[in-house]
């Protein structure tokens, strides 16, 4: 038996986890809680768990602002999805539960939060295809008929909105490339944020590649978008965000430019967070520019 802290029995060293010769993985990330739903006495914001799947097993939290109950208007949606490297986090966490709701509140937006599957219990493909089998479940409420009477009383499919953060951010773009590809029937998908996003390029490539068996190699579409995938985006506008000393900086400054060069009819705007690491608007949540960028997301959704 190796002695502690011996790893000659270690295979593959990544980001997030390491795998041992014998298929055990070690998560070496801190780990992190989950809170229920709840209203929010402050704020006004109230939040609910829902399940869109049983088998793959999908659900989400959504979450409805104090301006919802206001009977002459119907609320801008978004779908967001949270980071974690594909293989760790939750809609459910304090973190996400907390920002979302946030978002949810200074924006006057209707907020679905998904919780998709995650490696290694399941592994890539699924964080994509729950987040589509979502976007699919919210759309079944564009007519007013849906199984949820917040998304078919409050929101307005006219004004959809997708948005998430590092692989969030990644699997962001793969869902907007979709809507352009293949339509989202009865709603209309304005605009995507994606906040610090991965995409291929650095050396977290090997995860995602060991992560996702299925992989094309360092040419997989979802690790480096191909230009036509980019020249279909399903939606009008783009907002990214890139931080200063975040090790993605270059693959997001790269995917913007990528998208103007596309031949893409919409617009894309680039915001870069000056001196900042890797989705510090997470944890550093009273920080000038983690409030600025709130600000930037609430205009971007409701101009």
């Amino acid at each position: 038996m190796a002695a502690a802290g011996d790893h000659s029995d270690v295979e593959h060293v990544f980001r997030f986890f390491r795998v041992h010769k014998d298929g055990t993985i070690h998560r070496t990330h801190p780990s992190f809680d989950k809170i229920p739903a709840a209203d929010d006495l402050t704020t006004g914001v109230r939040s609910k768990d829902v399940t869109i799947s049983t088998d793959p097993p999908i659900s989400a939290r959504i979450f409805v602002p104090k301006s919802a109950e206001e009977p002459t208007r119907k609320l801008p949606l978004l779908i967001y999805v949270h980071g974690g490297g594909f293989c760790m986090q939750s809609a459910f966490s304090s973190t996400y539960h907390n920002y979302v709701s946030t978002i949810s509140s200074s924006a006057d937006v209707i907020a679905v939060s998904v919780e998709y599957g995650l490696f290694p219990t399941r592994p890539i493909p699924a964080c994509y295809e729950d987040s589509w089998a979502a976007l699919q479940w919210v759309a079944t409420h564009a007519d007013g008929t849906g199984s949820d009477q917040w998304l078919n009383k409050y929101a307005d499919f006219n004004r959809v909105f997708i948005g998430g953060d590092s692989a969030g951010g990644n699997i962001t773009h793969t869902l907007v490339s979709r809507v352009g590809s293949v339509g989202l029937p009865g709603v209309k998908v304005v605009g995507a944020i994606l906040m610090h996003p991965y995409f291929g390029g650095t050396d977290d490539d090997k995860m995602w590649l060991y992560i996702n068996k299925e992989n094309e190699g360092l040419q997989d579409r979802r690790l480096k978008p191909a230009a036509e995938d980019l020249r279909r985006l399903g939606c009008e506008k783009v907002l990214v965000f890139v931080a200063e000393k975040d090790h993605l900086n270059g693959v997001g400054r790269s995917y913007v430019e990528g998208l103007k060069k596309s031949g893409w009819k919409g617009s894309v705007e680039m915001k870069e967070n000056k001196g900042k690491e890797h989705c510090f608007h997470l944890h550093e949540t009273k920080d000038e520019q983690a409030l600025d960028l709130i600000k930037t997301v609430c205009s971007f959704i409701n101009s």
